[in-house]
């Protein structure tokens, strides 16, 4: 390990800010001396001990609760200590800097050295959790996503991904994957043997299960990770359509300005929703339309950057305008830019705002730029103002996204699991290829076998960049 893994570490693990307790926590090998030091006795293990936090000269700096940890016995794997005093800011960084005096302190007058105690970085405690193999990677992640979790569904999602539900669906692919590789190399290195690997080892058909198993193991870290990232949605259409008022219907509260006066929407609004526990972040942005006014023309330009990097849009149309020919013009020329502008994978989702003020009989036709896109099949018409049709833009949004229900049982994930996941998928479907061809090359064949291992190994930290963990833990708070 690198030498700061070895530095015992000090930080305040609570929330910034005044509250009833706080914490500052300790975390190293052999800190029983500074234990002693800080409590003024022996603390037994895993017992909590009321006690008087004294300064260097002996006065009380607050009293709380003193608990021991000796390593590995504790959330890091190393000796640990938590001192819970009142939580108040000032308090705890007395505590905190109290910590690192006495640290600094020890090897004085004959008194047993602790070299090094510092201030930990972000996320250092769970980072040497994964380190001394207390949880794996996926799991320390899962903390993270706990912690920072949105939604009920999120944070019971995370949970079962901390209790390592995840983790064991990974080990089980791994297991399979490594038995197949083994038959794989034994062939390779043990030719005379004359092992008939695709035959009597039944090749195809591991292969055909690994494969089988992968998919609904994907199937699931996809809803896991639309789970926790949820999706960018932004409404966009042309000035009073209607925005500003399904974003606030959406949200349940009055986030954006709604007025009669066209261009009332300058800049963009975000809010985040959920949806059946889905967060989705939408938002309002400028009514599109050419302007000379030079404010209105940057809110517009915004608008489009915003559309531009959507994971799905809702295209608004004025279901009382839409037989006025300079409107419907207006709606064509805005569908053949966001045709132009937007990749086929995103959705758009025409959306007919206005019912309660249309005519009888009101068309709503699909615009041709748009036609077979996906998001285009069906025709949703709605009052933004009453509430009529919500519920079916809502659903309409979750099956976009591709959720597919709140299953009892779902993990979170990140997005750098789901691609790890597909480059396993893709080695596995060269190894298929190549198990098809006469006379297949086995050593090509163990290579992908091996790649793919690989990339199973990073989603759990079993192989793993210093780059990603630095990434990973740098997203933590200090405490954690």
């Amino acid at each position: 390990m690198l030498a700061r893994h070895t530095d015992p570490i000090a930080a305040i693990a609570t929330a910034p800010g005044r509250g009833a307790v706080g914490i500052v926590r300790i975390s190293g090998k052999q800190i029983a001396p500074l234990v002693r030091v800080l409590c003024g006795k022996n603390l037994k293990p895993r017992e909590a001990s009321y006690l008087p936090f004294k300064d260097a000269k002996g006065a009380p700096i607050d009293h709380g609760l003193a608990l021991y940890f000796p390593g590995p016995h504790s959330y890091t794997g190393e000796d640990v200590l938590e001192l819970q005093a009142h939580g108040g800011p000032v308090v705890l960084q007395l505590l905190l800097a109290r910590c690192l005096e006495a640290a600094a302190s020890l090897g004085e007058a004959g008194a047993p050295v602790l070299p090094g105690l510092r201030l930990a970085q972000p996320g250092e405690f769970t980072e040497r959790a994964f380190l001394n193999d207390k949880i794996d990677l996926a799991q320390a992640e899962a903390i993270a996503d706990l912690i920072d979790a949105s939604t009920e569904a999120a944070a019971r999602s995370a949970s079962r991904s901390l209790s390592g539900d995840f983790s064991r669906e990974i080990r089980e692919l791994r297991d399979a994957l490594v038995h197949l590789r083994m038959l794989v190399e034994a062939t390779l290195d043990f030719p005379e043997e004359e092992i008939d690997f695709l035959q009597k080892a039944d090749a195809y058909g591991q292969l055909d299960r690994l494969q089988a198993q992968l998919g609904l193991v994907l199937a699931r870290t996809q809803q896991g990770a639309l789970l926790r990232e949820g999706i960018k949605v932004v409404i966009a259409g042309q000035p009073n359509a209607g925005k500003s008022s399904l974003l606030n219907a959406l949200a349940g509260a009055e986030l954006a300005i709604v007025t009669p006066i066209a261009g009332t929407t300058r800049d963009k609004v975000q809010q985040t929703i959920q949806i059946d526990g889905v967060p989705l972040h939408v938002i309002d942005t400028a009514g599109l339309r050419d302007s000379d006014d030079e404010v209105e023309r940057i809110g517009i330009a915004r608008a489009w950057d915003e559309i531009a990097a959507a994971d799905a849009v809702l295209f608004l149309h004025d279901l009382s305008r839409t037989t006025e020919a300079d409107y419907a013009a207006a709606d064509l020329e805005i569908a053949q830019t966001l045709a132009e502008r937007i990749l086929p994978s995103v959705p758009v989702i025409d959306l007919w705002n206005k019912i309660d003020l249309a005519a009888p009989g009101a068309q709503m036709e699909p615009l041709a730029p748009l036609a077979g896109r996906v998001g285009s099949e069906q025709r949703l018409s709605l009052s933004a103002r009453t509430g009529a049709g919500l519920d079916a833009v809502r659903q309409r949004l979750l099956q976009v996204a591709g959720w597919q229900s709140a299953a009892e049982g779902l993990y979170i994930a990140r997005a750098r699991h789901v691609e790890a996941l597909q480059a396993v998928g893709a080695h596995l479907q060269e190894a298929h290829d190549q198990l098809n061809v006469p006379g297949p090359a086995l050593d090509i064949l163990a290579e992908e076998l091996r790649l793919a291992q690989q990339a199973l190994n990073s989603i759990t930290g079993e192989f793993t960049s210093d780059d990603l963990l630095g990434v990973i833990f740098s997203s933590f708070c200090i405490g954690k």
